[in-house]
């Protein structure tokens, strides 16, 4: 299901999915609409805008938490015209896979945004690259993420984005044996716990950055 209030952006999304044998059942233009159309048929996935009427601040990741809490077999991949660091990882951070944060742009490379869809319908996690990588860079000389090296940045932000060793391992050339040496360290520095399940790796990630961003900001109500 799609949820945009831009019917262009909305219709045209719609068609290239259906050219890409990805089945849309249905369309909103608010959260409001949305939520009994979730109700009556949910989908493996609702793709929608973050921002939607009435306010245009945060329709779109309410409604995500909300489809979460009732039906949570239903992924949700909320889009951004911008990188938004706190509304990131309040959605993020507490879910338990099915879930992703990407910026409208991504839409443009087809064949990444089908495997991001592909992805949180299988009980995956997908983050903004984008987003990942301006939270590793901001450090400070008593930061922990000090201590990593520059390859151990490149695989906790592959890590952070929901690849498994095997895509890391193919993204940078290295073998699986030392992608899964560089987990080892990045988790022994971060002191985080190193754990076989993809998405449980991911939020240990996200809890941390969380804490190195501060708490998010509470949910707009309107």
């Amino acid at each position: 299901m799609l949820a945009d209030d831009a019917v262009v952006i909305r219709e045209g999304l719609a068609r290239l999915l259906r050219d890409h044998d990805v089945e849309v059942i249905g369309q909103a233009g608010t959260a409001d609409e949305l939520m009994p159309m979730v109700a009556a048929d949910p989908p493996d996935v609702v793709v929608l805008d973050i921002k939607m009427p009435p306010t245009y601040r945060d329709e779109g990741l309410a409604a995500a938490h909300e489809i979460h809490r009732l039906y949570p077999d239903v992924g949700t991949l909320v889009l951004s015209q911008y990188v938004d660091v706190d509304y990131a990882l309040t959605l993020l951070t507490g879910a338990s896979g099915r879930v992703g944060y990407l910026l409208k742009d991504r839409i443009a490379d087809v064949a990444d945004f089908i495997a991001a869809l592909r992805r949180i319908a299988n009980g995956g996690t997908v983050i903004e690259p984008s987003l990942v990588t301006e939270l590793l860079s901001a450090t400070s000389a008593r930061d922990p993420m000090a201590a990593l090296t520059p390859r151990e940045r490149e695989v906790l932000a592959l890590v952070a984005q929901g690849r498994t060793d095997r895509g890391i391992s193919k993204e940078l050339f290295i073998t699986q044996k030392t992608v899964e040496a560089h987990i080892r360290s990045i988790f022994s520095k971060l002191d985080l716990p190193v754990d076989s399940s993809e998405n449980r790796r991911v939020h240990a990630v996200l809890a941390f950055l969380q804490f190195k961003e501060g708490a998010p900001r509470p949910l707009q109500k309107g």
